[in-house]
């Protein structure tokens, strides 16, 4: 399977991504409460849904969806080049951070707590953590 450009891109740019605190979910996870300002958020499933709003449903033929992804690419009117590279950024970026499942919050890409999409309930988590392994 050929990686899309559009991936290798993304995993370029997921490199300089810096630390903090990182939700990475999907849509069908529900954000627990207002993450704050400091907090980002990913959404795994990001890149299938903005290739589905880009290219549409796409041919079982591997050769007609080429043809039709590389119509609607070379396009004109084509311009969605940054919202791909961002959506996949965060999945690669999880990628190389290991992660096992999702929701899942990263804290300064070291710490993770899995099963939860909400910062404070996560923070006491790790807090509780560390102290234990004091």
């Amino acid at each position: 399977m050929k990686m899309p450009f559009c991936c290798l891109a993304a995993l370029f740019l997921s490199v300089g991504a810096s630390a903090g605190t990182v939700i990475y979910t999907d849509s069908s996870h529900t954000i627990a409460a207002n993450p704050g300002p400091d907090v980002s958020v990913v959404e795994l499933d990001a890149p299938e849904r903005a290739q589905a709003d880009i290219f549409g449903q796409l041919s079982a033929d591997p050769v007609l969806a080429e043809q039709r992804a590389r119509a609607v690419i070379s396009s004109p009117n084509f311009r969605q080049q940054q919202q791909l590279a961002e959506a996949y950024a965060g999945v690669t970026h999880a990628w190389s951070l290991g992660l096992e499942k999702y929701p899942a919050v990263v804290f300064d890409d070291v710490f993770v707590v899995y099963g939860t999409t909400d910062v404070n309930e996560a923070t006491r988590q790790l807090a509780a953590w560390k102290e234990k392994n004091r």
